[in-house]
């Protein structure tokens, strides 16, 4: 066959190929409890569905200018409603679901991907009432009711459980950020029978915006986490008294949101950690970057985490991370590879950690390096959203 007949062929299967995803263009709605977390962490996966030739539209709170620019630059239209996110608040839920509902039947969206805890259970909830045709739980975490033993958190944990229960009957699929939370959810029977789900790696980090900086040569240590117990706030402040006493020079520099999180840590607690010089507190930073390239080591002692975006951005700069053996955290690192892994609440073993990472200079900047490669390998944003939009594509 000649060369030019055999291009013609491409070409015409490329216009098909083309026609083909023209007819099939969907709307695709996103429902977040955080507009910010629209452009920080769906930012890559909407521009990954406009790529493919959906539209997509977008509901959360009220969103400031920054971010209602970011999406009118990608053309997606917002719709604002209110959301109280860290309590169970009867007519609040009920009055957010009803307005979900008229959003939705005004949209006519075909697939609605709704994430955290309250957009998965009520959104969901809605979806089904409005008869949206795919109807898919992004699961990026499980947050303050599955963080403890108190009789307090084991009620709530079983309420959102026949909660979820509720929102996934007859859902499309349920999406994990690690095998941990999509077995708990296994145990406690939240799945219906059938349930289609899919595991992948977190949010992903934006390799083009996250790049290796040069390492710092002062044990300047970070944690970025919004101000919250289950974080492990308070274990990173003792660990780092722990750590001071011996390395007067070694800097302890914290960074987030204050919350209205019952578990939410007090303000007074922090001014009083400052004035104490125990640690440097860098606000609610809008841009991470900075103050990553700045530090040496990243810790997160966490609790319990989807996959924590700031460790994979760490990992993206090429700095060690120290966090928990803990669901979430004990995927991104590997022990000794990477990072190091440390029980859940455990002060001194957080604390040795942080002087090991001192003592040996050598061994941090190995498992920078070994963070970078492994960031490329598995944590790509833009790879992590195609394994989004396949699962959400699905007609099988």
């Amino acid at each position: 066959m000649r060369m030019s007949a055999v291009a013609s062929q491409i070409a015409q299967s490329l216009d098909l190929y083309n026609l083909g995803r023209m007819v099939t263009r969907k709307t695709v709605a996103l429902l977040a409890s955080l507009p910010e977390s629209l452009i920080n962490f769906r930012g890559p996966l909407i521009e990954l569905l406009r790529a493919r030739g959906h539209r997509v539209i977008a509901c959360a709170p009220h969103a400031p200018r920054q971010v209602l620019e970011s999406l009118a630059t990608w053309d997606v239209p917002f719709h604002p409603v209110d959301l109280q996110r860290n309590k169970i608040a009867v007519v609040r839920d009920l009055r957010y679901t009803w307005r979900i509902r008229v959003w939705l039947r005004r949209a006519k969206p075909d697939i609605l991907l709704a994430y955290t805890p309250k957009p998965v259970i009520y959104g969901l909830i809605a979806g089904r009432l409005s008869r949206v045709p795919k109807r898919c739980a992004l699961i990026t975490g499980l947050g303050y009711a599955f963080t403890g033993q108190s009789l307090k958190k084991r009620l709530l944990a079983e309420i959102m459980a026949r909660l979820y229960r509720i929102a996934l009957k007859d859902c499309t699929c349920a999406i994990f950020q690690n095998p941990d939370d999509l077995e708990l959810f296994r145990r406690r029977r939240i799945l219906p029978p059938g349930l289609r789900t899919v595991v992948v790696n977190g949010s992903g980090v934006d390799l083009l915006r996250f790049v290796p900086r040069q390492m710092p040569e002062g044990p300047v240590f970070l944690l970025i986490a919004r101000l919250l117990k289950d974080k492990g706030i308070r274990e990173y402040v003792e660990a780092a008294r722990v750590v001071k006493a011996t390395y007067a020079e070694a800097r302890f520099q914290l960074a987030g949101w204050h919350d209205t999180n019952p578990e939410a840590i007090d303000r007074t607690d922090l001014d009083r950690w400052v004035a104490e010089g125990v640690v440097e507190y860098l606000g609610p930073l809008e841009d991470v970057r900075s103050a990553l390239a700045a530090a040496r080591i990243y810790v997160l002692p966490s609790y319990r985490e989807g996959t924590p975006r700031t460790v994979l951005e760490a990992m993206a700069t090429g700095r060690p991370v120290i966090t928990t053996d803990a669901p979430g955290c004990r995927d991104a690192v590997q022990h000794g590879v990477n990072g190091l892994l440390v029980p859940v609440g455990n002060v001194p073993q957080l604390a040795a950690a942080m002087i090991q990472m001192i003592r040996h200079p050598e061994l941090a900047e190995a498992f920078g390096r070994a963070g970078l490669r492994i960031a490329r390998e598995r944590y790509d944003a833009r790879i992590v959203s195609e394994a989004m939009a396949d699962a959400m594509e699905f007609d099988g």
